[in-house]
């Protein structure tokens, strides 16, 4: 039976009125919410440096890389969730939006702590593995375990996102981030230069700030008029529902996961080709490229999220407009971010380092990953359909392809085969970027993306 369908304060019906509008309303908070969950760890990246110099900002560097290895490999299943949840919204059947919910808290909780425990045991043969510098191996070290006793906040939070995402509310999200991101910075502060305790004060600060923003959220929904009451019996995992947030989010997490571990072998080969001035380099041209690409990402998963709604409905015009608007958006932002950084590279480096090496070796790497900033605004947004449809598996094989067969070993043959250096291995990014774009493209232009997927309008139950 189809409940009587009214909206709560949480909810957004994202099926109706100009897509324009929607979109922008939709994503201008998520895009916020984004950019003051990457100031975390710039924030940590920025205090440590000031206080401890390129050693400090190696550690924080890499060991926010593996932290985020760990992240992504639970964050694809956020996507599955989301899918799921905005396309049974879309289609008002509200009893399967709560078991959704449900299903999907016990899932992340239970892979949390697998995943502590798991790359816990495994840090040491990681860092190895990473080429970490032997200057910044405490560093590194300690501000990785650190982190990885937060795990289960990242995941909690990350599920509450994605939930409110999927009911299309984006708002709240950016509430509940935006003062924990407060309390990360003062925290730096207090344990980085205030207890000079480096590299494990920044990770302090990190882990119970992404504590706050858990219990933040979860206090406010309970109090409040929302679909999920938070009970015990809530949480039994109902197995329809855990089949398909595996079969839609499992794909994403394999992704994600391969897409990091590119990335990590790309900062690998930047710290046997630079030790820790590299080292260094490359860690402030990713936290900068986290910002850079932000307005891409949030446009993705606002098209994922209103694609999945409409899609829901029926409404698969309404879906590919929304993919048009949101790359017109995302080019013309990503745009003015590359044309500052070719000119001015420099300047944003020495934000994070007044070292004249680094900054060297950063605005290489700069200037040749920065291509990607143009490329991403297509290919983000492509995905972004794709996934609201329903289509990870696609996902999962147009990432494999690109990170295995172009981003590594492209990294490998420009930075080291024809000695390109920094700027051969920042190369690696846009060139698998392009091609994840022509295969995106080839699927939604032949129509693929609507043919099979999860298409919860058509099912017998409504």
């Amino acid at each position: 039976m189809v409940e009587v369908f009214s909206l709560r304060a949480f909810e957004n019906d994202l099926t109706q009125g100009s897509v324009t509008k929607q979109l922008i309303r939709f994503s201008m908070p998520f895009l916020l919410s984004n950019i003051i969950q990457a100031l975390y760890s710039v924030a940590d990246m920025l205090i440590v440096g000031w206080f401890f110099g390129e050693n400090g900002i190696s550690g924080v560097s890499i060991g926010s890389q593996v932290t985020m290895l760990v992240t992504n490999l639970v964050v694809g299943f956020t996507v599955g969730g989301t899918v799921l949840i905005a396309q049974y919204f879309g289609a008002h059947r509200m009893d399967d939006v709560r078991e959704s919910i449900g299903t999907l808290f016990t899932l992340l909780i239970g892979a949390a702590v697998l995943m502590t425990g798991l790359f816990y045991a495994l840090a040491h043969p990681i860092l190895r593995l990473l080429r970490t510098p032997a200057e910044s191996y405490a560093e590194t070290y300690s501000y990785l375990v650190i982190c990885l006793l937060g795990t289960i906040f990242i995941f909690g939070y990350n599920a509450v996102s994605s939930i409110l995402r999927g009911l299309g509310d984006s708002k709240r999200p950016l509430y509940f981030v935006g003062i924990a991101c407060f309390a990360n910075i003062g925290l730096d502060f207090l344990f980085v230069a205030g207890l000079k305790l480096s590299a494990a004060g920044a990770a302090y600060a990190t882990v119970i700030s992404q504590a706050l923003s858990l219990i933040l959220s979860v206090i406010y929904l309970c109090r409040n008029d929302f679909v999920f009451d938070f009970k015990f019996k809530s949480f039994l995992p109902k197995l329809d529902k855990v089949k398909r947030i595996f079969a839609l989010g499992l794909p994403s997490s394999i992704q994600n996961t391969i897409s990091s571990i590119s990335f990590l072998l790309m900062t690998a080969l930047a710290n046997g080709y630079g030790g820790v001035n590299a080292s260094a380099a490359v860690g402030i041209v990713g936290k900068f490229n986290g910002f850079a690409i932000l307005p891409a990402v949030a446009m993705s998963s606002s098209v994922s999220s209103m694609a999945g709604q409409n899609i829901g409905a029926g409404l698969y015009d309404r879906a590919k407009q929304t993919m048009w608007v949101a790359i017109r958006i995302s080019l013309a932002i990503s745009a003015v971010i590359f044309t500052l950084v070719q000119i001015f590279p420099d300047a944003i480096l020495r934000i994070f380092s007044d070292k004249e090496a680094v900054i060297a070796d950063g605005v290489q790497y700069l200037r040749a990953f920065s291509f990607d900033y143009l490329l991403v605004a297509f290919f983000f947004c492509f995905n972004g359909l794709i996934i609201g449809a329903g289509h990870t598996t696609f996902s999962l094989i147009n990432g494999v392809i690109c990170a295995v067969a172009l981003r590594m070993p492209v990294a490998y043959i420009c930075g080291y085969v024809f000695d390109f250096g920094l700027a051969g291995i920042g190369a690696a990014s846009p060139s698998a970027t392009l091609g994840a774009i022509l295969l995106c493209g080839w699927y939604i232009f032949t129509n693929r993306w609507q043919k099979g997927g999860l298409r919860v309008h058509d099912e017998s139950a409504l």
